[in-house]
């Protein structure tokens, strides 16, 4: 199974994202992905729809779309038309899991759910049939930077088995300090999407770092 590396941009300097976003254009990452936070639900704030809408012609790679945000409803018409490829939001929200998830689909754009590493992974059972993609948080949400959370093998290990005894095609993706060794633990308990972002920009060279990741995934 392929193994899909999706570069967290959270990692780089916004002060010069455009070149950042054309350097991983070129490189041979599937995805680029965007921790999108509010100050709110997770205690940092990040970035909005229209900074997606304005890099989004730098790249033609998918736009992985992660909302770390309360309100999604809300806001969620600005990131559909922003470009975003994948939209995944938060199970933990206080609003209608459905109802989000239909919105999104139906606009021809996939769909995900996210779960905090509290959360069991049962809680998401009543949705997985209807959505693309689960990302499983190995940290806790709001900062790049921190450590893998070890004890959330069992849970890629339990979504995986799920999703394969009821033949879905949903894909498991990993974010939160993603490196070789950590990705490993991970592409081997069944995820087959790993995001990273400290560990590829703290590299001196970015589309290097990420094509070497990439091929030791997928070599």
């Amino acid at each position: 199974m392929k193994t899909i590396i999706s570069p967290s941009i959270l990692g780089g300097s916004f002060s010069n994202m455009e070149s950042t976003i054309k350097e991983l254009d070129s490189s041979h990452a599937d995805y680029i992905h965007f921790d999108v936070m509010d100050g709110d639900f997770v205690p940092n704030l990040t970035f909005g729809p229209q900074f997606i809408s304005n890099i989004r012609k730098y790249s033609n790679k998918v736009f992985d779309v992660h909302l770390m945000i309360n309100r999604v409803e809300k806001f969620l018409d600005e990131y559909i038309k922003s470009g975003s490829d994948i939209i995944t939001f938060h199970l933990e929200i206080d609003e209608n899991i459905n109802s989000l998830i239909e919105k999104v689909r139906e606009h021809g754009v996939k769909c995900g759910l996210a779960i905090k590493p509290k959360t069991p992974w049962e809680k998401i059972e009543p949705y997985i049939k209807s959505i693309d993609q689960v990302i499983i948080m190995t940290v806790e949400p709001g900062f790049g930077g921190q450590s893998f959370m070890n004890d959330q093998i069992n849970k890629i290990e339990n979504i995986s088995s799920y999703i394969k005894s009821h033949g879905l095609n949903v894909d498991i993706e990993i974010d939160g300090g993603i490196n070789y060794e950590t990705g490993k633990l991970c592409t081997d308990a069944g995820a087959n999407i790993l995001v990273a972002g400290s560990f590829l920009f703290k590299q001196e060279k970015l589309i290097e770092a990420t094509n070497q990741l990439y091929d030791f995934f997928n070599s």
